[in-house]
């Protein structure tokens, strides 16, 4: 089984149907933590899917998708996110079959 690693996904996407679909695409892999932002653990498969399904509904002159690696789930940086005012939502740890 391949290692997973935790990243942080922010898009900014200049068309409302395409944020939409954008938006439907990334609850699949991963929490919705703010309007255009995931927190995702993924295996470099997963990883490398997520990049197509979404490359496939972005327009490339116009949108933008930042994916932040922060190492595996229990990992440091993984764990080291600070925020200001209402907390992060506690991550559940689930089993993932495919």
């Amino acid at each position: 089984m391949s290692e997973r690693t935790v990243y942080i996904v922010a898009y900014d996407i200049c068309d409302a149907k395409r944020l939409r679909m954008i938006y439907k695409t990334m609850r699949g892999y991963g929490e919705h933590w703010q309007y255009s932002v995931f927190r995702c653990e993924l295996t470099p498969a997963e990883k490398v899917k997520m990049m197509t399904d979404l490359g496939r509904i972005m327009n490339d002159a116009e949108d933008q998708v930042l994916i932040a690696p922060l190492g595996p789930p229990n990992g440091r940086y993984a764990a080291a996110i600070e925020t200001l005012g209402v907390p992060l939502p506690r991550t559940a740890r689930t089993a993932y079959v495919f």
